[in-house]
Formats: structure tokens, sequence, C-alpha cells
């Protein structure tokens, strides 16, 4: 039931929204994978970013995507906790948790061969500005050197729909998805290159209106 439940409202609602209100336009859509697993990591600005990122992956492989999520934020009632994980499949982690791996859930989900996004920079920050980016993505790169990186742009939603807003702006939107970034054998390295590719990706895009 949750399946369905889960493709009912993809194919209903976020996929028109996506498509006819947001008008996203994707660069390199042949650069997302095809299967799992995998991770997509994207910058962060806006509650749509998991929704967008969603549904410009294959309708096949929607039961395979899971979103790395605040377990404190999307579990903090009971409605919430229930959308967020029958129907957007998150993947809950702790934030700040000082025992154990917050990020075992991660690996498991991979080790089944699931897409997992993340977003580095850990919650939402300023509209079409990147933060400092956290490196759990290096950790599980580190881990699962065999599971492709896949960095991805997003431009707009963070107009769409900012942080602390409840008023969606109909907005034209653009991805653009970059080249899997292999693991360098060091995690500083690693996140000086995520970083590098994620600004040459923003650069693919006219930035002049935002600034």
């Amino acid at each position: 039931m949750n399946r369905l439940l889960r493709f009912v409202f993809f194919r209903l609602v976020a996929r028109p929204v996506v498509g006819i209100a947001l008008g996203v336009t994707v660069r390199h859509r042949e650069r997302l994978p095809a299967d799992g697993p995998a991770v997509l990591v994207a910058n962060h600005n806006s509650h749509l970013d998991t929704m967008v990122l969603m549904t410009l992956l294959p309708p096949r492989l929607l039961p395979k995507v899971r979103p790395v999520a605040a377990e404190d934020y999307f579990l903090k009632n009971r409605l919430l906790s229930w959308f967020s994980l029958r129907i957007i499949g998150i993947l809950p982690i702790v934030r700040g948790g000082k025992s154990g791996d917050p990020l075992a859930i991660v690996h498991e989900a991979l080790a089944r061969g699931e897409i997992v996004i993340l977003f580095p920079e850990g919650s939402r920050g300023e509209p079409e500005r990147l933060s400092e980016f956290k490196s759990g993505v290096a950790h599980l790169a580190r881990a699962h050197p065999e599971v492709p990186v896949i960095p991805a742009f997003l431009h707009g939603l963070g107009k769409s729909l900012p942080k602390g807003s409840a008023v969606f702006v109909p907005f034209c939107c653009d991805v653009v998805v970059g080249e899997p970034i292999p693991w360098q054998e060091d995690r500083k390295l690693y996140m000086q290159e995520l970083r590098e590719r994620m600004s040459a990706l923003a650069g693919e895009i006219e930035l002049s209106a935002w600034e």
C-alpha cells in the first residue's frame, strides 16, 4: 500500500508541480543514475530540492530512492513522520550524534542497491548561495568506492520555496548534473573536488539575475 501511495503522490502531485509550476530545466540528464547503488549529491536551499531530484529519476527507480533527512525535524510528529517515511522514503539520521555512526543507515541502503540523495550542506542555506559542505559524503565515498557519487546543482528552488516560508511561488528552475566523483584516498582533497565540481556546475547557469 505504501509503495502504491508513493507512486500516486509523485505521479499526480510532485511531477505536475515540478514540470508545470516550476518549469524545471535539466542539463546533462543522462548523467543521472540509471540504477542503484548511487549517491546523488546536491546543494540545499528548499524543501522542494528533494522532490525535484526524485521526479527527475525514472518512475521504476522510485522504490529505490532514499533521501537523507534529519530525524529531529522530519519525525517530530506522527503525520509528518508517516509522510516522510512512507511516501518520501527518507533515511532519518541523528544530527550531532556523539555515539555510533550516524551514517550507518545510509551504508545499509547502499548495500541494498538503493539511490541515496544527500545534501552535504546539511540544513537549508540562503537561496542560491553554497554553504560549507560537511564531510559525510567523503566517508560514504571511502566506504563504498565502487558506488558513483554524482553531483547536481539546483538553481531557483530557493526562490520558489525558501527556508522559513510556507508560500510556494512558481518560478523557473534549473538542475545541472555532473560526472561522478571518484574516491581519491584523501578526505580533504575529495571535499575540495566536490566543492570545485559544484561551483563549475553553477557556472553553467546564468546567475547574474540573482546578484
